[in-house]
């Protein structure tokens, strides 16, 4: 039996595959050159996950790669109908983000709650000016999305003390259903949201939610920013209907110096980095190479995605 072919969507720095080596016969190809190796793979490793080469290159007759794996935990830019419509297996990086994910969040309620960025900047002008910070334990949370990102976001706030409540697609143990997200918002000091990009859940936090939340509540994105109308939300802030902000993700990216969301008061923007670690790549690449043995030898392997839906379902719940 010949040696499996092993697609890359190249990004630099390459992936570390280290004992796949001499087992399977490893190609590269970049958004040019994609739609023509792309039946010629067994598998296609998405390496570079920011890219939206396999949605245009996967339409048409022929054969196609049995497995798709992208190193990230959002699948939006990859989905097309025609690979919903497939029998290729796609699976993500669940495992690798979500406590990185967790603590970045947890560091931003922490900025938040104490005026960080304020001293900073008063540092900067070198102004001593006292203020007073708020307490982080005994103020409450909502975190929108019931996958392991929202979960592991929900156990972190949880042990600074921070009433949380968690919403996802269906209520079941622990979890609130998504007829409960309105009111919960009205009643959290921290709106978290990580949930998954679908056409459900494209553009959920508008002009309406933000209209909803506490003029003391704070907003924190670390899902997909379409999950977002960005417009909506710097008028929000603009009209001090929240107290603050922070964008990790972005309706387009990167975001361009001339962007206005650099200059809105109590914004916090930072560069699609809260799951990002030190090592972060070598780790990704290590879990490749763990599912691809999974699949050579035929065994049943995890972070498989129902496209459907358009992310893992937890395995104890019938959907996120």
């Amino acid at each position: 039996m010949s040696e499996p072919t092993l697609l890359v969507l190249a990004a630099d720095p390459e992936p570390r595959l280290g004992r796949l080596a001499g087992r399977v016969r490893v190609q590269y190809a970049d958004e040019q050159t994609l739609a023509d190796r792309l039946p010629y793979a067994d598998v296609l490793l998405v390496w570079d996950f920011t890219s939206e080469a396999v949605r245009a290159a996967w339409p048409g007759e022929g054969p196609r790669p049995r497995w798709v794996h992208t190193p990230s935990a959002g699948v939006d830019r990859l989905l097309c109908p025609e690979l919903i419509a497939s029998d290729t297996v796609v699976t993500n990086a669940r495992g690798v983000f979500e406590e990185p994910i967790a603590e970045y969040v947890a560091g931003l309620v922490l900025a938040m709650a104490k005026d960080l960025p304020g001293t900073l900047e008063l540092q900067r002008q070198r102004r001593w000016r006292h203020r007073e910070g708020l307490r982080v334990a005994g103020t409450r949370a909502t975190v929108v999305g019931a996958g392991p990102i929202g979960r592991a976001v929900a156990a972190t706030l949880e042990a600074l003390g921070v009433t949380v409540a968690v919403v996802g697609r269906t209520e079941r143990a622990g979890i609130h259903g998504a007829q409960d997200l309105d009111p919960l918002l009205a009643r959290a000091d921290w709106v978290v949201c990580a949930a998954p990009l679908t056409d459900a859940t494209r553009g959920m936090f508008g002009a309406r939610r933000f209209g909803l939340m506490q003029p003391s509540a704070r907003f924190i994105n670390v899902g997909r920013g379409p999950l977002v109308v960005e417009d909506d939300l710097v008028a929000a802030l603009n009209k001090r209907w929240l107290a603050g902000a922070a964008l990790d993700v972005f309706a387009s990216e990167p975001l361009t110096p001339d962007s206005p969301l650099w200059d809105v008061p109590g914004l916090i923007v930072s560069p699609h980095m809260s799951g990002d670690t030190v090592g972060w790549r070598d780790r990704l690449g290590e879990q490749f190479v763990e599912l691809y043995e999974l699949w050579e030898a035929g065994k049943p392997f995890p972070n498989v995605v129902d496209k459907k839906r358009g992310y893992v379902p937890m395995h104890d719940v019938s959907a996120d």
